[in-house]
């Protein structure tokens, strides 16, 4: 029975060394396997290895058929058609001032009163010409009464007295052309000058405090700058590329800082002809009607502007992307246990609670569902390499 008893020993330890000199090789392969892949995530530190794959569900990059939309930011301005400076003519020192800045006014309503030399000058000159007028009129009464009941009166003598009351007319006119040029009533003269509003609207501007002394070749800012705000411009700033996503007729969405909740629509109506060559923008104006006055020049607005045409468009749901430093990202399963993190351009979003995807990601490709929760399990697994890696994508 215990004759081959030493055989068996042989055999038994050839196979168990055997066993343990396999176990150690696949041991080692593992091993170089597992160096070999963490010397792969070392060298990219967006690539991350987590424990449990089947923990984060993945969902695919579809496309839709969607118009094009460019979300830019805009400002509120007065239309300059709308707009009238008001200045004036004729220099002094103002005496009153009855608005100011920010104020609604009515056509005609008095706006300042400026004491004023030239019209004094004018107002002189007009009395000084009407007093003619009246003699002239009345000498030529007195010629002509004489000549035509044969009074010994040359018809030279007559013609003379009228040429001078027609000259005696023309001074009197022009003396009352030179007094409403300098904004004053020739019915009512006076050495004020009384400025009104031209028409309803809203003083945007103010360049003028009471004691002021205005010049009447003064070229500086006008004294009061009044703007019919009934209907408002929306001037949007579109970088140079993205020019050729804005066209003239464009359908945009407003949204006001001041009523985030309020949606109001508009269309491009002009896009400008010159770029601003040190902000690389061009802007895009979209005019808006403002009948209940809630627009004000000034208040900042984000606009989506939207094409009328569609094309495919790739979109994915917003949780499965994240922000981090002003930027997009997704993770993208790199097979077993593998993530990576990749950069991505967000477009606009839809109705459902997707978001669109206008660069870094096609059709198909699949993004993990639940991103936060990788990126804070990354964190932990391998901060030091996100820390770095964030010090890099940071601005």
């Amino acid at each position: 029975m215990f004759k081959n008893y030493p055989v068996v020993m042989v055999l038994f330890m050839i196979f168990t060394s055997l066993l343990i000199s396999s176990c150690e090789k696949i041991k080692e392969a593992n091993e170089k396997t597992k160096l070999s892949q963490q010397e792969i995530i070392s060298k990219n530190p967006n690539l991350v290895e987590m424990p449990l794959a089947e923990d984060f569900p993945v969902v695919k990059a579809e496309a839709r058929m969607l118009p094009e939309e460019l979300s830019v930011n805009g400002v509120i301005a007065p239309d300059v058609g709308r707009t009238v400076a008001i200045n004036a003519l004729g220099g002094g020192r103002v005496v009153e001032i009855h608005v100011k800045l920010g104020d609604s006014v009515k056509k005609s309503q008095l706006l300042l009163k400026l004491h004023s030399p030239d019209l004094a000058n004018a107002t002189a000159a007009l009395k000084q010409a009407r007093a003619d007028e009246l003699l002239a009129q009345r000498q030529y009464d007195r010629y002509k009464f004489l000549y035509e009941n044969g009074e010994i009166v040359a018809q030279k003598e007559l013609h003379i007295v009228e040429n001078a009351l027609i000259d005696a007319k023309a001074n009197t006119e022009n003396a009352v052309i030179q007094v409403k040029l300098l904004s004053g009533d020739p019915k009512h003269p006076s050495a004020f000058i009384e400025l009104r509003a031209p028409i309803d609207g809203a003083i945007v501007e103010q360049n003028v405090a009471l004691g002021t002394v205005v010049k009447s070749s003064d070229t500086a800012p006008s004294l009061f700058t009044i703007s019919d705000l009934s209907k408002v411009w929306l001037l949007c700033d579109v970088y140079e590329n993205n020019l050729p996503q804005v066209k003239l007729g464009y359908h945009a969405k407003i949204r006001l800082n001041a009523y985030s909740d309020l949606i109001l629509l508009g269309k491009v109506s002009n896009i400008s002809n010159i770029l601003d060559p040190n902000t690389r923008n061009v802007k895009v104006r979209v005019e808006l009607d403002n009948p209940e006055g809630i627009l004000r020049p000034g208040m900042f607005a984000t606009a989506t502007l939207v094409s009328e045409s569609k094309a495919p468009k790739i979109v994915i749901p917003a949780p499965a992307l994240f922000q981090l430093h002003d930027k997009y990202w997704v993770f993208l399963p790199r097979g077993g246990n593998l993530f990576q993190r990749a950069e991505v351009q967000a477009g606009a979003m839809q109705s459902d609670g997707y978001q669109q995807i206008t660069a870094g990601l096609q059709m198909g490709d699949e993004v993990v569902a639940n991103p936060l929760l990788l990126f804070a399990e990354a964190k932990s697994e391998n901060p030091f390499a996100f820390q770095e890696q964030n010090k890099k994508d940071a601005p």
